[in-house]
């Protein structure tokens, strides 16, 4: 059966911007600035950094809940709430804790401000005052690991000490001012190493990839018997049909490759510039569109396998400023761009990470069916200028931004909303902790271009999966991304760029089985095998 794609301009403008905001890392949603290369560890100051939950009751009642983040020196917390004690809270006077507090302390929690002195002479004023935890307000709304000081020996405090967000600090303050009795209960839960939720989302992933490849492997090969049957029939209209890409896909080149890297940081930039409500609505307003089109495109695909729905994949009607379109494409777009709008309007709620995955795959799906590298040199140039361009946005641009563009960009920081919606997400299930882990659909699609190729080539080379190269390159790229999870773990939460790790298993196991199977040449610049003819080829691999 003969499958019929439309590659509409909105489709493909949407699918640049799509991945122009995200060749994102998987991103922890709470950064935390640390000194650790200045203040290594020593006794006495050789506790591993862990987040803690502050439950606080104000009047008896229990109201709000922070997280904090444990120092390198005191006493460490209890993990488990039913063993932690509620302790009444009090404000340090005078507020910085840098000498003797006026007011008589009697085991309560003291509130004090960042600055003026060393954290550590805060905590040795407390622990003498009598306080048994120092809940230390930073200056600014990022957590702050909390080290010795260089020169400092012989350190030994035995309480808990805590750095909170300015935005917690202020609002205990506030309520502790109304003359309010207010306890808090301070306890770290262990984080797993694991969550099934990235189980989930490394399927998501790599079945994505899966399936784009061999949709676009086998749309490829349909289109190749219907140009032969036209050479076989004597007509000419197959030059036609190629030039004007009826195909309905794009082949990049090199060019265009590099030309990414440089739109994709201006873009960026422009969004971390410009962040705020009314421009999530917009970018909203793009994965909306590019979802529907995406969906739409999946479900006409799929349904189009079943004869009952043939008839209708294959007749046409002409739309004003569309052109000829299905009847079935008009049957499932109100379905379409029903789920679109109703996850745009819910969104917040719990459960709107399932309509934003759903639209989300589709719209990746496409595009890997849509956009192609036409050989190894284009995928290299791609990936290469891709793992530079991630790595720079994570990490170096803390140099020049004083914060890793990327990841304010992939929070959502000053938007008042939950992230930018180019991403695929699942809440953490069974960490106590919550949150999403995610993953950013540049981290997909950019390597997923690369594994397609590679199924295209083994079916024009007529490769089994082990001789050929999409098993070792759908091996690679789930490697990577295991990798990355890992990296991500190992690393207290610090956001990690996906394509650091994936890039280089990916094209890695590309390079190197090329190299050692003498197919490089051909990889690198034909993109196919040596053939008379690319068309009987393909029509004799049925």
């Amino acid at each position: 059966m003969k499958l019929k794609m439309r590659a509409l301009s909105c489709t493909v403008s949407t699918v640049v911007l799509a991945v122009v905001f995200l060749s994102s890392s998987s991103v922890f949603a709470g950064d935390i600035v640390h000194q650790d290369d200045e203040a290594p560890r020593r006794p006495g100051c050789d506790n591993n950094f862990v987040l803690v939950k502050v439950a606080t009751w104000i009047d008896g009642n229990e109201e709000m809940e922070f997280v904090g983040v444990g120092a390198r020196f005191g006493q460490t917390l209890e993990s488990k709430e039913k063993r932690a004690d509620q302790t009444r809270l009090a404000l340090a006077d005078p507020p910085d804790c840098c000498s003797k507090p006026k007011n008589k302390l009697t085991g309560e929690v003291i509130l004090v401000y960042r600055g003026n002195c060393s954290f550590t002479t805060k905590a040795n004023v407390a622990e003498e005052a009598g306080a048994s935890a120092v809940l230390i307000i930073n200056n600014q709304t990022e957590l702050f690991k909390m080290v010795c000081e260089p020169n400092e020996t012989d350190i030994d405090i035995q309480i808990p000490a805590v750095m909170l967000p300015i935005d917690a600090g202020q609002k205990l303050e506030a309520v502790m001012k109304n003359k309010s009795a207010v306890m808090a209960q301070l306890y770290s839960p262990h984080r797993p190493l694991v969550d099934v939720a990235e189980v989930f989302l490394w399927l998501m992933a790599v079945g994505a990839i899966l399936c784009a490849s061999y949709w676009s492997a086998w749309t490829a090969r349909e289109a190749a018997i219907e140009m032969d049957k036209l050479l076989k029939d004597g007509s000419d209209d197959y030059l036609n049909l190629e030039s004007s890409n009826l195909r309905g896909v794009v082949d990049i080149n090199t060019t265009s490759a590099v030309l990414f890297v440089v739109v994709a940081s201006g873009f960026l930039v422009m969004l971390y510039k410009l962040m705020s409500f009314w421009f999530i609505e917009v970018l909203v307003v793009l994965f909306c569109i590019g979802g529907i089109e995406g969906l739409q495109t999946c479900l006409v695909a799929l349904l189009s396998c079943f004869r009952c729905f043939e008839h209708a994949g294959e007749s046409f009607i002409k739309v004003p400023f569309i052109g000829a379109v299905s009847y079935l494409t008009l049957a499932v777009s109100p379905f379409c761009i029903a789920f679109a709008v109703v996850w745009a309007v819910y969104r917040r709620v719990s459960f709107a990470w399932i309509g934003q995955d759903i639209l989300g795959i589709a719209l990746i799906v496409t595009v890997l069916q849509i956009i192609r590298v036409p050989n190894l040199k284009v995928g290299t140039v791609l990936l290469s200028c891709a793992f530079l361009y991630d790595i720079f946005w994570v990490f170096v641009s803390k140099w020049w931004f004083k914060e890793s563009v990327m990841i304010v960009v992939a929070r959502g920081d000053r938007s008042g909303e939950d992230g930018i919606p180019m991403l695929l997400k699942i809440p953490r299930m069974f960490d106590p902790w919550g949150g999403y882990s995610i993953i950013g659909f540049g981290d997909i699609i950019l390597p997923g271009l690369l594994v397609a190729f590679s199924l295209r080539y083994d079916w024009l080379s007529k490769k089994n999966l082990r001789e050929g190269y999409f098993l070792w390159a759908m091996i690679a790229y789930g490697l990577g991304l295991l990798i990355t999870y890992m990296a991500l773990n190992m690393m207290d939460g610090h956001g990690q760029p996906a394509l650091l790790y994936i890039v280089p298993f990916t094209l890695g196991t590309f390079l190197t089985l090329g190299k050692k199977r003498g197919d490089l040449k051909n990889l690198w610049t034909r993109g196919e095998p040596e053939r008379p003819c690319s068309h009987v080829e393909l029509q004799q691999t049925e």
